[in-house]
């Protein structure tokens, strides 16, 4: 597990923003309960989580027309319990940190995983989620 100190600051980037921080298995399935669209990232302390994940997740939000309802994260390497249960709800998708899932009524609609951020820009993961926003928000 990582420690707090590395990944407090990371969690508050989102959460600051307005996502709801789920750190037991009892909040995912919760959250995942919820009527609407709900946005999930799995963030994760990698490189690519601060340089366009985390960024490009904030931007899509930020400058979306159509919005999910629910904004939440978990953090892969801490929140351990809630990140299994998280996972639960991306199949068939395997593990994946970061990873950024728009999910409506509890079903998948569209995922990011980790080889579809690396190597990509802030804009274009912005873009990705806008334009999913745009088909299920």
């Amino acid at each position: 597990m990582y420690p707090s100190d590395i990944v407090l600051p990371m969690k508050a980037e989102l959460t600051s923003n307005g996502f709801e921080d789920l750190s037991t298995a009892d909040a995912v399935e919760n959250a995942m309960k919820q009527s609407g669209t709900t946005l999930l990232v799995i963030n994760s302390v990698c490189g690519c989580s601060a340089g366009t994940a985390r960024p490009g997740v904030m931007r899509a939000v930020q400058n979306a027309t159509k919005k999910p309802a629910h904004l939440v994260t978990s953090f892969a390497g801490f929140d351990i319990d809630a990140v299994k249960k998280a996972r639960t709800y991306l199949m068939p998708y395997p593990p994946s940190s970061p990873a950024i899932a728009l999910l409506k009524d509890g079903q998948l609609v569209h995922m990011i995983e980790r080889h579809n951020i690396e190597g990509r820009s802030a804009d274009m993961i912005a873009a990705s989620l806008q334009a999913a926003f745009d088909e299920h928000c």
